[in-house]
C-alpha cells in the first residue's frame, strides 16, 4: 500500500484549500493508500523561523516525508506564489528530501491569473529537492469551491474532472515507481 503525506502550506485552518487536500485524500483513501498530513502551520514557529533542523518537530515533519512513497504539496497563492510559511518548511527539508518521490501540486488562488505560480515558484523549489516526477498539478480558482451553509466545502464540476484526472495520474505514477524500486517475485 503506498503511503503519501499531503503538506498543506495554508496558514489558515479553514481554508478553500481543504476542499483540494480533503478531496484528494478521500480519493486516494478510496484506492487503499496510507494518506497523513502535515499542516506547515502547526509546526512550531521558532523551529521553522530560526531554522532548527534539529528540532524534534522538524525532524518528524522530516521523517514523515522520507517514509512516504509521494507527496501532495498543497499551498494557497498569495503575492504571485506560494505561502512563506510553506517556503520556511521547504527549505528545512534535506538537500535530497524529495528523490524517488513522484509530488502532485494542489494549488488555489483568488484569479486565474496566477495559473503559472506551480511552474514558475513552485517547481524550481522541488527540483532543487531532487523531485524528478512532479505530475500535472491542479490550480483551482477560490470561486470554483463554495462554502455550504453546513459548513463544508462544495466543488465545482469541472475542478472535479480534473482534480480525478490528476489524482489518476499520480496514483499511476506512484504505483509505477514502487514497482520499479521492489524486486519481482519469481
Amino acid at each position: 500500500m503506498p503511503k503519501v503525506v499531503i503538506i498543506s502550506g495554508s496558514p489558515n485552518p479553514i481554508s478553500r484549500l481543504n476542499g483540494l487536500t480533503d478531496y484528494a485524500e478521500a480519493k486516494l483513501q478510496g484506492l487503499g493508500w496510507e494518506v497523513s498530513s502535515l499542516h506547515v502551520a502547526s509546526l512550531p514557529a521558532e523551529d521553522l523561523i530560526l531554522a532548527r533542523w534539529d528540532s524534534p518537530a522538524i525532524k518528524d515533519a522530516n521523517k514523515q516525508i522520507t517514509d512516504a512513497d509521494a507527496v501532495i504539496v498543497a499551498s494557497p497563492v498569495y503575492k504571485a506564489s506560494f505561502t512563506g510559511v510553506l517556503k520556511t518548511y521547504l527549505d528545512l527539508l534535506p538537500q535530497t528530501g524529495l528523490e524517488g518521490k513522484v509530488v502532485l501540486p494542489l494549488f488555489i488562488g483568488g484569479t486565474i491569473a496566477h495559473l503559472l505560480t506551480i511552474d514558475y515558484a513552485l517547481k524550481p523549489v522541488l527540483s532543487a529537492l531532487y523531485a524528478r516526477h512532479v505530475s500535472a498539478g491542479v490550480y483551482a480558482v477560490d470561486s470554483q469551491i463554495k462554502k455550504t451553509e453546513a459548513g463544508g466545502l462544495q466543488l465545482d464540476e469541472e475542478l472535479v474532472q480534473r482534480l480525478d484526472g490528476a489524482v489518476a495520474s499520480f496514483a499511476e505514477a506512484t504505483e509505477l515507481f514502487a514497482s520499479l524500486r521492489t524486486p519481482s517475485q519469481p
